[in-house]
């Protein structure tokens, strides 16, 4: 075994082990997915026949994963993907009868409510969920009963009155790893307080992944090594954190029987006369 497939062969992992680590490689747009989408769907209970949403699925690596060990059948939605690149990669990867790739926006999901019966977001759910309303808008598209789970980056802890400088300073690629994009970082304890303050889900269970910041070090660094990085490498500055601020959370709920309004729906105002 060559010192690629080393490095990405975890015993946390065993799923994803089965995967080819070029393929992997090939398709990344961040932290490894499918270590994350392993770690997730551990507390999921996914069955056969199942309908899923990977919400944010990337290049669709996810999707992939969710279809082949756990037989579901995935809808495949990412915004910035171009879902003619991802049905080739679901093809190639012989999932075409099991995942339906789509573009769409998470504010304007193009489903019926209660159509899943779990939905899925891998390392995207914290560009977008943070809002208070939106999980009560993506929760009717899960029927009552189903799941929703999500793993983002995030903080092990707050900051005090600055970002620390391990995380501005740039690194010897030049490379600085706290961004503005960044913000969107949170603690266990927001998407705890978050979720559990939401009636349409209960059952909230958020935990945080053992050794989450050497995982992400590590990919990082096979991806640099193996010359497939899409952005210069942050292995400098997560490894110089070692995980005092760096993490990943994983926030797992149970749909309510619950009948909500669409609070995206661009039609609202007409159909419930409100005057503009």
């Amino acid at each position: 075994m060559n010192d690629l497939n080393l490095g990405l062969d975890r015993p946390e992992f065993p799923r994803s082990n089965g995967y080819d680590p070029s393929w992997v490689l090939d398709n990344q747009m961040g932290p490894n997915a499918l270590w994350l989408a392993e770690w997730l769907c551990e507390g999921l209970h996914l069955e056969p026949e199942m309908r899923v949403l990977d919400l944010g699925c990337g290049k669709a690596m996810t999707s992939v994963f969710v279809a082949r060990e756990f037989r579901a059948r995935v809808w495949a939605v990412d915004l910035w993907v171009d879902p003619d690149h991802n049905w080739r990669r679901v093809s190639e990867a012989g999932c075409a009868d099991r995942v339906c790739p789509l573009r769409s926006e998470a504010h304007a999901l193009p489903f019926a409510k209660g159509f899943f019966d779990a939905v899925i977001s891998v390392d995207a759910y914290q560009y977008f969920g943070s809002d208070d309303l939106y999980l009560d808008y993506l929760g009717r598209y899960v029927r009552p009963g189903g799941v929703l789970g999500v793993v983002v980056p995030g903080l092990a802890r707050a900051f005090g009155s600055a970002v620390p400088a391990h995380l501005t300073t740039p690194q010897s690629n030049g490379k600085v790893f706290w961004e503005d994009s960044c913000r969107c970082f949170k603690t266990a304890a927001f998407w705890r307080a978050l979720w559990r303050g939401n009636h349409t889900v209960c059952d909230v269970a958020v935990d945080t992944l053992p050794d989450g910041w050497r995982h992400w070090r590590d990919f990082e660094r096979a991806a640099e090594r193996a010359g497939k990085g899409i952005f210069a490498s942050d292995a400098e500055a997560i490894d110089a954190d070692q995980g005092r601020y760096l993490a990943f959370h994983r926030l797992v709920a149970r749909r309510t029987a619950t009948d909500d309004v669409n609070l995206y729906d661009s039609a609202l105002g007409a159909r419930v006369g409100v005057d503009t």
